[in-house]
């Protein structure tokens, strides 16, 4: 819409913000009415019409087979929209039209915004299946003269009151049709279930409701008195009332189609099983976060325990081996830490590489300096454990091998997304400029049990492949290349 109207209208930005809030709105229009809805607007030049949204309904048949939005039609050639356009007012004459065989009701209704008319809305009703209407349909019908009135006036949409229409009660889910004191003339069978939902045993027509819906809801004082005022529909506004165990969400629409309000129509939807289900998700994501949290605590505290023997130990090689598991424990504490912040199974795992990488370079403090480089972003749990624990090794092995006591380096970590999807590889390489890997090596058979570490999470459980490779001009080089996603 917002290339149509800037290429072939002259309207401005403002009125523009104003025809998204009527088509925010008017599928409320469309069902009401059991028609098709088409916005037209004058060109720049006012010799053509220009379609820039179309509805369709869900309570009827369509009248249109086919998209209209960019349709062009010169002046002149449908009467209505010319005599809604230039007077200003809502254009019913004429005799039904016949598309494809099927006889259309057509009427025409100026959109208003400040005084002046910004176009018209086409309001197509399919006559095919037209029969004696019944209490609902004729509540309908009388609901949908009201609104189109009101859009005529230049007082609907209401300013400032964008609804989400994914999410907000639709004319189908429940209908109250409410008189100017609130009193509740027709209930559609939809919306006396959700009441009876809350507690109600009686019928809804001939009751307050906002006296009703206060007394079903288990508050009363102040916010008692809230609810009596918002449910009985002075004013635009959304909100939901929880009673007897059912939740039912309710909207307000003022009605004033001549400028004084003559009632309220209030569209409401039972949702009581999707909070329950909402309320179980966010047991279930705080559930899952305490146990990331209290399995980080254990961690921490088996570290703390392989460090205390550490110090006991009289062996440098006892010592060293309970060292390189406190550093394995941690690593994996620290996905649980990171997991235990989060509302979600995944985490970004850069802040978890920094600490790994902080974590092993208290091996050597002073002498060798780690780095990185390039992002690793965001990693599900499956993933980020594993590699967690795999840049551990591949990071210990290097600053215990690589450099003699005493030598000066550097190890860099490059973490690269790959192509042709960000989504779908990671490639990280950790470079050292050590003394480099013995004559002979070979990096898929040696014993070393980190790189057997390595090895079995790479290829085994992430799915991925490693090499180690000599430096460019010294030192080492391993290049890990995993799938972003787990393997199933």
């Amino acid at each position: 819409m917002n290339d149509l109207v800037r290429q072939h209208t002259a309207l401005s930005d403002s009125d523009l913000e104003w025809l998204h809030l009527l088509v925010s709105e008017w599928q409320l229009l469309s069902d009401l009415s059991f028609a098709d809805l088409v916005l037209w607007v004058p060109t720049l030049d006012g010799t053509r019409y220009v379609s820039v949204a179309q509805m369709r309904p869900n309570t009827g048949p369509t009248s249109y087979q086919d998209d209209m939005v960019g349709h062009l039609v010169p002046r002149g050639r449908r009467p209505l929209l010319d005599a809604a356009l230039d007077e200003g007012r809502i254009v019913r004459e004429g005799d039904p039209e016949w598309r494809e065989e099927v006889p259309v009701r057509v009427e025409s209704i100026p959109v208003r915004r400040e005084g002046r008319v910004l176009g018209v809305i086409a309001r197509n009703t399919n006559l095919l299946t037209v029969r004696t209407p019944s209490r609902l349909e004729l509540t309908y019908l009388q609901s949908a003269s009201d609104l189109a009135q009101m859009i005529a006036a230049g007082t609907f949409p209401f300013p400032g009151e964008q609804v989400d229409m994914d999410s907000s009660p639709r004319a189908g889910d429940g209908l109250v049709r409410l008189d100017a004191e609130g009193i509740v003339q027709y209930a559609s069978p939809n919306a006396l279930s959700a009441y009876h939902r809350l507690g109600l045993a009686a019928d809804l027509v001939g009751q307050h409701l906002g006296q009703i819906t206060a007394e079903l809801a288990p508050s009363r004082g102040a916010v008692d008195e809230a609810l009596v005022t918002l449910a009985s529909g002075y004013a635009p506004r959304e909100f939901e009332v929880e009673g007897n165990g059912g939740v039912i969400q309710l909207r307000a629409i003022p009605l004033k189609p001549k400028g004084t309000r003559i009632g309220s129509l209030v569209l409401l939807r039972d949702v009581t099983e999707l909070r329950r289900r909402e309320r179980e998700l966010i047991t279930k994501d705080a559930t899952i976060r305490e146990i990331h949290h209290r399995v980080k605590n254990n961690l921490q505290t088996v570290a703390a325990l392989l460090r205390l023997q550490a110090r006991r130990m009289d062996s440098d090689r006892g010592r060293e081996a309970l060292n390189e598991a406190v550093r394995r424990v941690g690593s994996i504490a620290i996905v649980h830490e990171t997991l235990s912040q989060n509302l979600d199974e995944r985490v970004e795992f850069d802040e978890i590489a920094d600490r790994v990488i902080a974590m092993v370079a208290e091996i050597s403090p002073g002498r060798v300096t780690c780095r990185r480089n390039g992002r690793f972003g965001i990693l599900d749990a499956e993933v980020a454990t594993p590699l967690s624990m795999v840049l551990t090794e591949v990071l210990q092995n290097a600053l215990e091998h690589a450099f003699a006591p005493g030598d000066e380096g550097a190890v860099e970590v490059t973490a690269v997304r790959g192509e042709p999807r960000p989504d779908a590889r990671l490639l990280i390489t950790v470079k050292d400029d050590g003394r480099g890997l013995p004559e002979g090596f070979d990096p898929q058979r040696a014993g070393n049990l980190g790189l057997q570490i390595v090895r079995t999470l790479v290829e085994g459980e992430l799915g991925g492949s490693f090499d180690m490779l000599p430096g460019a001009e010294r030192g080492t080089k391993v290049v890990l290349d995993i799938p972003v996603q787990p393997q199933k």
